[in-house]
């Protein structure tokens, strides 16, 4: 078998990755073990601001100018829904924030986004005294379905091989590099906190962190919006809610946790005054990476082997973005900007 790429991992970055190949006509082969699975337990959802602070994301007008329009194609393509527009409401805990709020809503980049007023909170299941920010244009990405329905369009394409990747199988040669009789040009790691098993890559400084998620049933909290406080409430249909999320720096298993449920209860507790039942309890680790940026880039040594992480927790807004720079950077040769490239770390 011969292909242009062969990429490791089926998450937002591997697809992404996928997508952009599939638009040049570049062909490819993917491996997924499920091993990492940070993107199928991720909340899924763009934002542009961060709620703690009222500040921009770094670089994300740009990441939302390529991220919508390539969900909205996938949608196309597979004649589904993986968009959903939510409004966010932020939990004032003080008059203090209430002034921030108001002081952010005047920078430029925040403008199409934050309201400039204190929306009052009639809803009798959530404890908001304070009230309301709310944050309009964002959204939710179903993540879990879009992977699924990926996954099953390579395997109808016979371009999906549900292995562990080996790395020592690698036989590298000037210009390609065999695995298991696959002869690709370039090789795309996309595995997420696999990261650290990788021999090529695992030198980069990943700060991985485990995050545990709830999925609630709450028939009278009746909130369409996604409600952010100590954790956030994010509404999925049908009364159904996630919960999420907590972040365990030293814990590097997949498996939920009860400290981490009860953290989560214990916190959602605290703006909840509704009766729920817990449906679901999931954990995956998030990718992160110290300077809080992307790792993206070719190794120094081996020209065939490429890298594609670090997206941590806005994945979804950033995974399209660099796939698109990571192309243009091996095919074109056009220079990846130093704060995404790994070269920052050498």
């Amino acid at each position: 078998m011969r292909v242009d790429y062969i990429i490791v991992g089926l998450g937002l970055a591997g697809i992404a990755f996928a997508e952009e190949l599939n638009k040049q006509k570049k062909s490819y082969v993917v491996f997924e073990d499920n091993s990492q699975n940070s993107s199928l337990v991720a909340g899924g959802m763009y934002n542009p601001v961060v709620l703690k602070r009222f500040t921009s994301v770094w670089n994300a007008k740009e990441q939302l100018e390529i991220a919508l329009p390539f969900y909205k194609e996938l949608e196309k393509k597979f004649n589904s829904t993986y968009c959903h527009k939510v409004d966010i409401y932020r939990i004032f805990k003080t008059v203090e924030e209430q002034n921030n709020w108001f002081l952010a809503c005047d920078k430029t980049m925040l403008q199409d986004f934050m309201i400039p007023k204190i929306i009052k909170n009639n809803n009798k299941s959530i404890n908001a005294p304070f009230n309301f920010g709310k944050l309009i244009n964002t959204g939710r990405i179903d993540v879990k379905k879009m992977v699924s329905d990926y996954r099953d369009l390579l395997i109808n394409n016979n371009v999906f091989k549900h292995k562990k990747f080996l790395y020592n199988n690698i036989e590298f040669f000037d210009d390609h590099i065999v695995y298991n009789k696959i002869r690709s040009e370039k090789i795309i790691f996309c595995e997420g906190f696999g990261l650290k098993e990788n021999p090529f890559f695992n030198y980069l400084p990943m700060r991985e962190a485990k995050g545990e998620l709830l999925t609630i049933y709450a028939p009278n909290l009746k909130a369409n919006f996604l409600i952010k406080a100590a954790v956030f409430v994010l509404p999925i249909g049908a009364d159904m809610y996630k919960v999420g999320a907590t972040f365990n720096w030293k814990d590097k298993t997949k498996t939920p946790t009860n400290e981490g449920k009860e953290e989560l209860i214990i916190k959602l507790n605290t703006f909840i005054n509704c009766e729920y039942k817990i449906i679901d309890h999931t954990a995956g680790i998030r990718p992160t990476i110290i300077d809080r940026r992307p790792l993206v880039g070719v190794h120094k040594k081996y020209k065939q082997l490429v890298i594609l992480n670090g997206l941590g927790t806005r994945g979804v807004m950033i995974a399209p973005l660099m796939a698109k720079k990571l192309f243009q950077n091996i095919e074109n040769k056009i220079p990846l900007d130093k704060e995404i490239s790994i070269n920052r770390f050498d």
